[in-house]
């Protein structure tokens, strides 16, 4: 622990004299001096309504339900130059705070936010969920990102903490694109979720570092999660990820992979010969192309969309039918999920997006802790509004 403390010092004092000998240091102070700040907030939002059919292997009809996906509405804007604030809220079930921090930003390679925000883990989990390829996060990136994480604790992909980021060796190449080669950004955290305090004596550690090889477009991610949790008596123990990816993206052309590996601590229940840990692991790949069309050529955008998704999580225990009742035999069981979806993306204009995609879903259900092998299809459409 106390290592990965002076890790983060020493990244913090590292980029302190890069931002000292940034250009526009003074000229950012004579504008505060002068008042040049537009202190004005500054009110937007969306909202996501969807629906959701899911078929079982033969196609007939299991469920169906339509639901508001997400109602978020924000409030941003600037205290002083360099220093800026959010606070955005969601209103699905009731009132809920999702976001609510403060960021100083002196020069490009250093910044310090703190409050409650997104965790810096996956590349995949920073994306505006309006502008998902598909209707929302992959399974493994919600399972080992803390949206609906697979030792329970968690929510939103969000946690209170600090955190530190910044964009190191800019360069401008031929075509004008100005970019910092390495993004980097590493914070502690409560490790329970949005919203909640910390239940234990120890702070979680994330960082990310984001590699742009000489390409605006294209990213190459390391993520990494140290840190415990704990639930109940027998859910706690060590929660460790790591996740890497790599990503292309140039306004067009969208291509996309992660792989992400999860260890979650497990004290297991009275005479029970139980692993002290299991281990959840998922990949994904997609691929889509932005068409633009429209008067203009670009006021318009359709977006096919290709995604295919595997993930395991590992659970305590398998449950087995007998004939006379269910005896729990298997400890260690890994459940398999695979996802192949293929979808559409449509941007008739620039404040409204619609979402319509299909998936054939193979591997295992739980239902009521038993693991049956499932087989099914479905159907999701999703229509967002943003102002």
């Amino acid at each position: 622990m106390k290592r990965i403390f002076r890790t983060i010092v020493g990244m913090m004092l590292l980029s302190i004299p890069l931002c000292v000998s940034a250009q526009d240091n003074l000229q950012q102070q004579v504008d505060n001096l002068q008042g040049k700040v537009d202190r004005m907030p500054k009110f937007s939002g969306f909202v996501q309504g969807m629906y959701q059919a899911n078929l079982n292997y033969e196609g007939e009809l299991i469920d169906n339900t339509l639901r508001m996906r997400r109602v978020r509405m924000s409030i941003d804007g600037t205290l002083v130059k360099g220093l800026t604030y959010k606070i955005q809220g969601d209103f699905t079930r009731s009132p809920m705070l999702v976001d609510a921090y403060l960021k100083y930003k002196p020069c490009n390679e250093f910044a310090i936010q703190v409050g409650q925000f997104k965790i810096p883990f996956s590349i995949e989990s920073p994306i505006n969920p309006l502008n998902l390829e598909i209707f929302d996060y992959g399974e493994s990136v919600k399972g080992l990102t803390g949206y609906s994480d697979v030792c329970g604790v968690g929510s939103l992909g969000r946690d209170l903490g600090i955190m530190a980021t910044g964009s190191l060796f800019p360069v401008e190449t031929q075509n004008g694109d100005k970019f910092g080669i390495v993004d980097y950004s590493i914070g502690v955290f409560n490790g329970n979720g949005a919203n909640q305090l910390d239940n234990n004596n120890r702070k979680d550690i994330v960082g990310r570092l984001e590699v742009h090889p000489g390409l605006k477009a294209l990213t190459l991610s390391g993520s990494y999660y140290y840190g415990k949790y704990y639930k109940d008596e027998d859910f706690n123990g060590i929660r460790n990820r790591w996740a890497a990816g790599l990503q292309y993206n140039d306004g067009k052309l969208v291509i996309r992979g992660e792989y992400l590996n999860g260890t979650t601590g497990y004290q297991g229940f009275e005479g029970e010969e139980a692993p002290k840990q299991f281990n959840s692991k998922g990949y994904y790949a997609e691929a889509g192309y932005n068409f633009q069309f429209g008067k203009e050529g670009k006021e318009q955008k359709l977006m096919p969309v290709l995604r295919y998704e595997h993930f395991e999580q590992q659970t305590g225990v398998l449950g087995v039918h007998t004939a006379d009742h269910v005896v729990y035999i298997l400890p260690n069981f890994s459940a398999p999920m695979s996802y192949y979806t293929v979808g559409i993306n449509y941007w008739p204009i620039k404040s409204v997006n619609f979402k319509l995609d299909y998936s054939i879903v193979d591997g295992y259900k739980n239902v009521d802790g038993l693991y049956n092998k499932n087989y099914s299809h479905r159907v999701v459409a999703i229509l967002s509004y943003k102002f």
